[in-house]
């Protein structure tokens, strides 16, 4: 029985507001559909959480196969929507990081993307969930978070790494640390910390291994705790958060846990896959194995 299928294109995604976007996207993913004459429908989202809605909706009306096309948070809102079901999740990636896009394998030309969506195989990964909203890559608290909430303020017209690392780069040396305590599976750790990262998969995106021994079905979340530190001292190692050497960096210490408290002195400002939220002065975050159906490449 063939597949039913579902294209969800963002088109905004690593693309800023370029009119001609939505219309190429949609052009390119119906000729590739009607090669294979597959049953299939195209959608382009207008805003966020629309994403979440259509996949909902298509999953409603039976579609095996939802492919997101887009960033992390569009993957996000996808796979929230398929979680626990028998659908699977194909990504085309467009956005800033791609984190799960590059966790899996999943190559960056559209074209051969749709192949892998048409022609690869399912694997089963983790979720994990912070504060009732699901991640597949990386959830944290602090600067990350932080930078998460600027680039989302004002990253719209001008997207991109580039674009995040500019805000980074600027923030490092006005960001005030928060006093966490973090709860992982009863242990206790006390920190003044520059970022706390809740990792279900291990980057963020764009080769920054934030948990690089983390692992998308292990069915355990890896607690990044890196201490408060100069500026100076941060842009010195960013190095290593590129070379898996993150672990290495003094007053960096990690943890697996299937649940986590993190309470704090002051508000909590946090994201999910780097969408940011705010909450009260703590949240729990706990995994959720086994959670859903992704098409990867066959030879990984």
């Amino acid at each position: 029985m063939s597949e039913r299928v579902a294209v969800i294109i963002n088109p905004i995604s690593g693309a800023g507001r370029r009119p001609d976007v939505a219309r190429q996207r949609t052009e390119l993913a119906t000729a590739l559909i009607d090669q294979r004459r597959l049953d299939a429908e195209v959608f382009v989202t207008e805003r966020a959480g629309h994403a979440r809605e259509l996949a909902q909706a298509a999953l409603g009306r039976g579609v095996t196969l939802c492919i997101a096309w887009g960033g992390d948070g569009t993957v996000n809102e996808v796979a929230s929507a398929l979680v626990f079901s028998s659908a699977a999740l194909a990504i085309v990636p467009s956005g800033s990081g791609n984190g799960l896009a590059r966790e899996v394998g999943i190559p960056f030309e559209p074209a051969a993307a749709f192949d892998v969506a048409f022609d690869g195989r399912d694997r089963i990964i983790d979720a994990g969930e912070l504060e009732g909203r699901l991640f597949f890559n990386v959830a944290g608290l602090g600067l990350d978070a932080h930078v998460a909430h600027q680039f989302a303020t004002h990253g719209l017209v001008r997207r991109g790494f580039r674009r995040y690392l500019e805000i980074l780069m600027r923030e490092v040396f006005t960001y005030v640390p928060d006093d966490y305590t973090i709860v992982a599976d009863g242990h206790t750790i006390r920190a003044r910390a520059l970022l706390v990262a809740i990792a279900n998969a291990r980057q963020y995106g764009n080769g920054a291994l934030i948990a690089p021994n983390a692992r998308i079905d292990d069915g355990q979340l890896d607690i990044v705790v890196v201490e408060h530190r100069s500026p100076w001292a941060v842009i010195f190692h960013v190095p290593k958060l590129f070379s898996g050497k993150v672990a290495t960096v003094p007053g960096v210490t990690m943890t697996r846990a299937v649940d986590v408290e993190i309470s704090s002195t002051r508000q909590v400002v946090y994201h999910v896959d780097g969408e940011p939220y705010v909450a009260g002065t703590s949240v729990r975050a706990h995994i959720r194995p086994g959670a859903l159906r992704i098409r990867v490449p066959r030879a990984s």
